[in-house]
């Protein structure tokens, strides 16, 4: 079968291996759709600090059942659409201690850590698998990267009326979105494209705003009254975003970062402490975000066709790697299809 891999920074190599044998308890799948993420292009472009070349990259997939299988109880006919939950756990450190095996110490992830998905068939235990009777491939391949923008909002705690600032509007920053107008928040999109935000409002955004164009101090201070907002999620990674955050949240405030920054971030610290705020990290994403991000796609609201902006063939990674690097500004979901 034909398998992609990064061998080092700005190569790609399409070769052959043999077709996984499938083990007891596992489930084998033809994978047809890998998204490609933020950490995949890092690790393209050098700048991912924990990957270990040479990689099969894609923890993104979209795929079908090649036989039956049992999972969680229920079989599902060979054919049947599934998705991956790519992240391992321990089960032994602080964080699975605690029921947030997302979040472990030890965490592997595809494509990352591990050799992910970048392949034409799959073998992989069972429980990691998500049956998705009714849904496509492209929702599919939208579940997990959704689903982390999800999280964020659960770790907002983002209730019904809230004034959410959303600040950046990729595939994240737009899980952010659906997952907080999900919960009944009026939601203000932020980012500098125009085309991006526009989605941003298919998926519910009550407001966008174009840094370009305004300052965000003072659109998000109109918007709400003068108070701040209620939840800001940080889905971009910049330090200016990182301390603007802390500036447009609301007194008593809740930050939610996502976005990895590249570098060291000075913050006036002040604020934390007059502000009473709470600060959280997201990382990843729980099985209950999953199964928020699979009901949501059922209602057909989500508007996938849009999401997904690049389409390649598995054979042309290299070049769909290329375009992202040289042009990243309109890409919000890029994927090959197998």
């Amino acid at each position: 079968m034909k398998v992609v891999k990064i061998d080092e920074p700005g190569k790609v190599s399409v070769s052959e291996i043999k077709v996984p044998q499938k083990q007891a308890g596992e489930a084998f799948i033809g994978v047809k759709r890998i998204g490609l993420c933020g950490t995949d292009l890092r690790s393209y472009t050098g700048q991912n600090p924990i990957v270990r070349y040479p990689i099969i990259f894609g923890h993104e997939i979209g795929g079908e059942l090649l036989l039956e299988t049992e999972i969680k109880g229920t079989k599902y006919p060979e054919g049947t659409v599934v998705t991956v939950n790519p992240y391992t756990n321990c089960g032994k450190c602080p964080s699975c201690r605690r029921g947030r095996a997302h979040a472990c110490q030890f965490n592997e992830t595809l494509g990352n850590q591990r050799d992910g998905a970048a392949f034409e068939f799959m073998t992989i235990p069972a429980e990691k698998v998500y049956p998705l009777p009714g849904l496509s491939l492209d929702d599919a391949v939208c579940v997990e990267p959704l689903s982390v923008g999800f999280h964020a909002s659960r770790r907002g705690e983002i209730a019904k009326d809230d004034r959410v600032v959303v600040m950046g509007t990729g595939m994240i920053g737009l899980g952010a979105v659906i997952g907080a107008a999900a919960r009944g928040a009026e939601v203000i999109a932020v980012d500098l494209d125009d085309e991006k935000l526009e989605i941003a409002r298919l998926c519910g955004a009550a407001h966008v705003v174009n840094t370009s164009k305004v300052k965000l101090e003072e659109e998000v201070a109109k918007l709400t009254g003068g108070e701040g907002a209620d939840v800001v999620i940080e889905a971009i990674g910049l330090p200016g975003t990182y301390r603007a955050a802390i500036d447009i949240v609301a007194f008593t405030g809740r930050v939610v970062y996502i976005g990895y920054a590249k570098e060291d971030v000075p913050f006036t610290t002040k604020y934390f402490v007059a502000k009473e705020l709470d600060i959280r990290g997201s990382r990843n994403a729980a099985p209950e975000d999953f199964l928020a991000v699979i009901e949501t796609l059922k209602t057909g609201k989500v508007p996938v066709e849009k999401i997904i902006t690049h389409r390649f063939p598995i054979d042309e990674a290299g070049a769909a790697f290329k375009r992202w690097a040289d042009s990243p500004g309109n890409v919000i979901k890029m994927i090959l299809e197998v």
